[in-house]
């Protein structure tokens, strides 16, 4: 019986390899990719038995790698595509639209995606402990699915991090781990824990699996838009792995025959305080040269991106800019979103719409033309950014005349 997942391959030099918990090629050192049958899948798939899956990422089960059914995240994705007019009329854009991944279940991010498909991969390779490194919302994510799917868990993040996300682990009772330094400190760490301990981690042994769950937002903006492309996409840029697969998404519905052509500029967005990405493309090199995260955005603060000469590329190929913003323009960027369409974003979610406001004030972004902007997280998640930034509720007596009084100073 012929099987979907042929196997993984290596992005570089091309190496075949089984469908096991393996991530970094042993020849060359490239990145592992999961390897389809999409001839078979061609076969099976339509947009037909996609409107009639159910109402979550996994009516798109044909092109995520696992080989039976979902046996974690059973209701993330499918979260709400909203046409942000507000927003829209305040930036000079008739069809700008918001990927509101605030709202996903669990936890409040687009890793539910990721680790919905990595935690039901991890269980059918046999693992029953899982882990990853992190800069929030994946520990977040991996505690809750891994005590919903029943593993026992590990999630190592830098020592400090934004306290709602450190409580966002901790009520789930993992194992957690705080590391005395950024993320790329943590992830080193993890990367020798991980040679030692048979685990799964989401984000290194089972990453070309993780990984690929990010597809679904780029699955899930194309449904919404009738089978198409929007004309742009406005991506947070971390470790490069969500831009790459929302890329890789819209390749594989052409490459189906799911949708006519892909016309999509993709952009990518960054923090001035963490731009190795952001930086390459102004300064047109081929290659990222890793800096020290220094910025109120620390859940894109990944300082040596795994995937950023990829995002690097496919940004490049696509007619797409990479920007970046300042630590004020983030906060002035979340205040714009929740002010406009009544959607509290965490601090990736105002880069998003800090480098969207930007493009669209260089005219890079058109009036007439869609885009799309992919916000990633909660605000609830990272208050301590703007709790200094909101202003102060008013203070009165119980009292009518107390109210009038203080309104006439308004």
């Amino acid at each position: 019986m012929m099987k979907k997942i042929k196997g993984l391959f290596c992005k570089e030099c091309k190496k075949e390899y089984p469908a096991e918990a393996l991530h970094v090629c042993e020849f060359c050192f490239g990145p592992l990719e999961v390897a389809y049958n999409y001839d078979l899948i061609k076969s099976e798939i339509s947009r037909e038995k996609i409107t009639q899956g159910p109402k979550s990422l996994w009516r798109y089960i044909d092109l995520l790698p696992i080989e039976g059914g979902p046996t974690a995240g059973l209701n993330a994705g499918y979260t709400p595509m909203i046409h942000a007019k507000n927003l829209g009329a305040a930036l000079g854009l008739d069809y700008l639209y918001l990927k509101n991944d605030t709202v996903n279940c669990l936890t409040l991010s687009f890793k539910d995606r990721v680790v919905a498909v990595a935690l039901t991969r991890a269980k059918e390779l046999g693992f029953d402990t899982v882990a990853c490194a992190s800069t929030g919302n994946l520990a977040n994510s991996v505690a809750a699915h891994a005590a919903e799917a029943g593993f026992r868990c590990f999630v190592f993040i830098p020592s400090d991090l934004e306290s709602g996300k450190i409580l966002g682990n901790l009520i789930y009772k993992p194992n957690v781990v705080g590391v005395q330094g950024t993320y790329d400190d943590v992830n080193r760490l993890c990367s020798e824990i991980a040679g030692e301990y048979p685990w799964a981690f989401v984000n290194i042994n089972i990453r070309p699996y993780y990984s690929e769950g990010s597809k679904t937002m780029a699955y899930e903006t194309m449904e919404y838009f009738n089978w198409s492309t929007p004309d742009h996409v406005v991506v947070p840029i971390a470790s490069g792995s969500l831009l790459t697969k929302i890329s890789k998404g819209f390749g594989e519905f052409e490459q189906l025959g799911l949708i006519s052509g892909c016309k999509t500029q993709i952009h990518g967005a960054q923090a001035e305080g963490c731009n190795p990405v952001a930086s390459a493309f102004k300064e047109k090199r081929d290659f990222i040269r890793p800096v020290k995260p220094k910025t109120v955005a620390k859940s894109l603060a990944i300082g040596n991106p795994a995937d950023g000469f990829y995002a690097l590329r496919i940004v490049r190929e696509s007619g797409g800019i990479i920007d970046e913003v300042t630590d004020d323009e983030i906060i002035d960027g979340m205040k714009l979103l929740a002010e406009t369409q009544g959607i509290f974003t965490e601090t990736a979610g105002g880069v998003t719409v800090a480098v969207l406001k930007k493009l669209a004030e260089r005219g890079i972004l058109k009036k007439g033309e869609s885009t799309v902007a992919y916000i990633t997280g909660n605000g609830l998640k990272t208050q301590e950014a703007v709790s200094q930034k909101v202003g102060k509720p008013w203070h009165i007596q119980p009292n009518l005349k107390s109210f009038q009084d203080t309104l006439k100073k308004v």
